[in-house]
């Protein structure tokens, strides 16, 4: 909760690289064939941490049982990564990221993208939200074997209170102004339109 003038109102989504942390859940090898629009979520994905490399925007990522699984996958540049897990639980909130997050006293937003969307983002998302986080979910990235599973994850992940939003919203937010000394960098990561993710728009207008 943040307040306005002392009185306590819900967050509004506000985003700055200062208090943001990236949270990539397991986009790894053996996920290619089965997720839908793997390779366009991975490329959008990257965009995200490239941006985070440049703002300094701390990475944290996980590995769902890479002996079966695989590791992540090399399309996506996770050298600067603060914290790589692996796990077996679906949430990310393993032991070791909890304790890096209580260590990092000053994080209060996550912007989290990968896969599956109803399972392993969508029990981290929640686990988060339980203590206090705010949630941004990158939906451009994020994906799951079915398009029913990741739309209907999406419409649960807002109604716990997430953000459900876009790659180039949050980096956009994470410069906020023209004038920032990274923005020509962020620039160019997104001047090429990003690829079609099987996104399904739904607009009253």
């Amino acid at each position: 909760m943040q307040k306005y003038k002392g009185i306590s109102c819900k967050s509004v989504g506000n985003l700055s690289p200062s208090t943001s942390v990236v949270f990539c859940c397991d986009m790894q090898e053996r996920f290619k064939p089965a997720i839908k629009y793997f390779a366009e979520i991975a490329e959008v994905g990257n965009r995200v941490l490239k941006t985070s490399e440049k703002l300094g925007i701390p990475l944290v990522v996980t590995e769902q049982y890479p002996k079966g699984l695989g590791k992540t996958v090399e399309e996506l540049d996770i050298g600067h990564a603060a914290v790589l897990e692996e796990k077996t639980k679906f949430s990310m909130m393993t032991p070791k990221i909890v304790e890096f997050l209580t260590s990092q006293v000053h994080l209060q937003s996550v912007v989290l993208f990968g896969v599956e969307a109803h399972v392993c983002v969508q029990q981290t998302a929640h686990d988060l939200i339980t203590r206090g986080y705010d949630v941004h979910i990158i939906a451009d990235a994020t994906s799951s074997r079915t398009q029913a599973d990741r739309h209907l994850a999406f419409e649960r992940l807002r109604s716990l209170g997430a953000f459900v939003t876009t790659c180039e919203t949050v980096l956009l937010q994470w410069v906020a102004d023209k004038n920032h000394p990274k923005f020509k960098e962020i620039q160019q990561i997104i001047k090429i339109s990003p690829p079609d993710t099987g996104l399904i728009m739904k607009s009253n207008i």
